[in-house]
């Protein structure tokens, strides 16, 4: 079964995936898996790009989204003229010959990930095909996005090939139930950030040690900068400590994850 594995360690945000589809699908007729995708209005495979933090403790996220080509597609069963279909090998695509322009796979209900797009044009239901035009075309030959990826970051393959990152990765929202086959390394978390001073000397500490509780538990020091940063937080509340040589210990004990969160500059006297 075909599998993507996208790892957001290494994607730079370049956007060379999302060109690549434009350029892939855009005034090209790929029937029976697609007609034309329009110029504007659309991204088969976009780019959310989610500004983590506030200034100056700032992440930027890069997540590339596609058709999750899911073995449990809530696409399929949502369409009453059976335009919606699941190869042998796993991809999902709308066969463009069938669809009716009814926009029953348009709602959150039969894909909820939203990358189901409506071409007013050709009154037609469109996504992302997995590039299966090309793959049946030539052997080993892998979607557009995969191909222009410069870093690597999204493979493309047989889900036996890709068994170790699969091992490693995670699926977008798993409570939709759907059993995608485009699995992510190091999907964004929350974090919590701070810089430690010391009031009388109005400089950093360097080497503060940080400790916190709570939906997680971690330690870390200050760095050479007197920044602490903890990463790859699940969502919930926490407590924090913050300890250096012969000054006041500072407590946060109300934290919430809900957003990342920057406590600022933090005074130790």
């Amino acid at each position: 079964m075909k599998a993507f594995v996208i790892d957001l360690t290494v994607c730079s945000g370049c956007y060379n995936c999302q060109i690549a589809c434009k350029d892939e699908h855009c005034g090209n007729d790929w029937t029976p898996y697609a007609k034309p995708q329009p110029e504007t209005g659309q991204f088969w495979l976009r780019i959310d790009e989610n500004v983590r933090g506030t200034v100056p403790k700032v992440k930027v996220s890069y997540v590339p989204v596609l058709c999750q080509h899911c073995k449990s597609a809530p696409c399929i069963p949502a369409c009453p003229y059976a335009a919606i279909v699941r190869r042998a090998d796993g991809l999902v695509y709308i066969d463009p010959a069938k669809c009716v322009g009814c926009q029953r796979c348009l709602n959150t209900t039969a894909c909820p990930y939203k990358v189901i797009y409506w071409n007013e044009a050709a009154r037609l239901a469109q996504k992302c095909t997995g590039c299966a035009h090309l793959i049946d075309r030539k052997a080993n030959f892998g979607p557009r996005c995969s191909d222009a990826c410069p870093t690597d970051a999204i493979l493309f393959g047989e889900d036996t090939d890709l068994a170790s990152q699969i091992g490693k990765s995670e699926i977008l929202n798993p409570s939709f139930n759907t059993n995608p086959s485009v699995h992510y390394i190091n999907l964004p978390k929350r974090f919590i950030a701070g810089l430690v001073y010391d009031a009388a000397k109005r400089d950093i500490i360097e080497g503060a040690t940080c400790t916190l509780s709570g939906a997680a538990n971690a330690t870390a020091k200050t760095d050479g900068f007197g920044d602490f940063w903890f990463e790859g937080l699940p969502v919930g509340n926490f407590s924090l400590k913050i300890e250096a040589a012969g000054k006041q210990a500072y407590t946060n004990s109300s934290i919430n994850t809900a957003k990342d969160v920057n406590l600022g500059d933090i005074a130790l006297s």
